[in-house]
């Protein structure tokens, strides 16, 4: 096949134009078979890009960006959620704290301090307007700078808040590559998130904002590489701001402060102690600096009602909610067969403890002196915590995705490639989930998991 051969990146980049054109402007979440098929053909056509050695770096940056302009005028057909944070955002752009006060009793009360409000309302779902909302005061900058440009159009905002996102991606690209270099890693290897479509869709597509959150986190994680300890502690402090994930990493860093200057084993005792010492400090400084930091941004929003309603909101992820999980439902399934009801209460209360365990193991018992090492240790966490967790969005792969970048697992990506499974649930009506495409979904990611353990392993024992 000649001509295939001659232009195969011209057919797949303008395949790829075509397909997210029909993703971003025809599609319905509920349209399932649709929607699979398209996903489906997209991980194609990535895929024969990423294993193209031809195609050159700053072609790649170009359809990224490409891919994303596509989305720039159309309105999330996958998700919700943008619905409240232009509500949140509006909430404060007319002076009002939207940590204490429920979508849900403004409309009911019909007194409206925004515009488009019942529209809002009617669009993030009753669900959603019932809770307290649960994004961070740097996520509530995003939002409210959607309102200072577009206080009065929901499209306007969608295109600002678009925006934000692509721009995050970017900085993304320009701070991952320089990491990349600095470790000794292919520069391509960020194109296993930059190009991914899963990225490209649930992000700038469906306006989730962990691009935002992992922005700072990777550029913090480069500032820490360049021994910059203070700047990295700020950077991560405003990724927690963004989204709370990179609070599970910090017990993490512990051996790439405490072990990594004390390896050498011609070093004086007494030196080394006091070495040991000295990186303690600097480990706890780190620490203070970026919870600091956190608190900082919450300043504005603090107070007693604050911390009830916002930890209430956080809580229901652990107690209340359930979508996509692994292990979390063949221990529902165990608690009906003992119990004969929904223990989802007490399993909700056990998965971050068991989390909390797996980090404290893997900082103490795993060697993370390495930015790589660390950036292992930070994938396996999260995932642990995601395959025991009640509630695992689609979007919440982002962070395994970006770290994977910097190791030699690909699973998320697998992951990211099955996890279109999940959306079956919205193609029934009521919305409910199959269990079946849940557990294939989870099948393909443990199989590839043990895949790559075992091959790692094996070349290993080689070398």
């Amino acid at each position: 096949m000649p001509f295939f051969s001659k232009y195969k990146n011209v057919l797949l980049i303008f395949s790829s134009i075509l397909l997210y054109i029909f993703f971003a402007y025809f599609l319905e979440r509920t349209e399932f078979n649709i929607l699979i098929s398209l996903w489906f053909a997209l991980f194609g056509c990535f895929y024969l890009l990423m294993q193209n050695k031809q195609i050159s770096f700053s072609t790649l940056v170009g359809i990224a960006i490409l891919f994303r302009l596509i989305f720039l005028f159309a309105t999330p057909s996958l998700s919700q959620d943008f619905y409240r944070f232009i509500w949140d955002g509006r909430m404060l752009f007319e002076g009002l704290n939207p940590y204490l006060t429920l979508p849900e009793n403004i409309v009911q009360q019909n007194n409206f301090p925004i515009a488009d409000a019942e529209e809002l309302y009617a669009g993030m779902g009753e669900l959603n307007g019932s809770h307290y909302t649960n994004y961070p005061p740097l996520n509530q900058l995003c939002f409210f700078i959607a309102a200072l440009f577009a206080s009065k159009s929901i499209f306007g905002s969608v295109v600002v808040l678009r925006l934000i996102i692509i721009l995050a991606d970017l900085g993304i690209l320009y701070v991952g590559k320089k990491l990349l270099e600095k470790l000794n890693l292919p520069i391509k290897n960020i194109f296993w998130y930059i190009l991914n479509p899963f990225i490209i869709i649930e992000m700038t597509g469906n306006l989730h904002f962990e691009p935002v959150m992992l922005f700072f986190f990777i550029f913090g994680m480069y500032k820490l590489y360049q021994q910059k300890w203070a700047l990295a502690a700020i950077l991560i402090g405003c990724s927690i701001s963004v989204k709370l994930i990179p609070l599970l990493f910090l017990p993490l860093f512990f051996q790439w402060f405490v072990c990594k200057n004390n390896s050498q084993k011609d070093i004086i005792i007494s030196v080394k102690a006091k070495s040991r010492i000295r990186n303690l400090l600097k480990l706890s400084s780190f620490y203070i600096l970026t919870i600091l930091t956190v608190v900082i941004l919450f300043l504005p929003f603090l107070s007693s009602t604050f911390i009830e309603n916002y930890s209430k909101s956080v809580g229901l992820w652990f107690c209340k909610f359930e979508f996509n999980a692994s292990f979390y439902y063949l221990f529902r399934e165990i608690g009906f067969l003992f119990r004969g009801y929904n223990e989802i209460a007490i399993i909700g209360k056990i998965t971050p403890i068991l989390t909390i365990l797996v980090l404290i193991i893997q900082t103490f018992f795993r060697k993370n002196i390495t930015l790589k090492q660390v950036f292992t240790a930070m994938l396996f966490g999260l995932c642990f915590y995601y395959f025991t967790s009640t509630t695992v969005h689609p979007w919440y792969l982002a962070t395994p995705i970006i770290l994977s970048v910097f190791t030699k697992y690909k699973f998320p990506i697998v992951w990211s490639f099955v996890i279109i499974l999940s959306y079956q649930a919205y193609a029934n009506n009521p919305w409910q989930e199959n269990l079946w495409f849940v557990a294939l979904e989870y099948l393909v990611v443990y199989t590839y998991i043990f895949y790559e353990i075992r091959r790692f392993h094996r070349k290993k024992m080689i070398n």
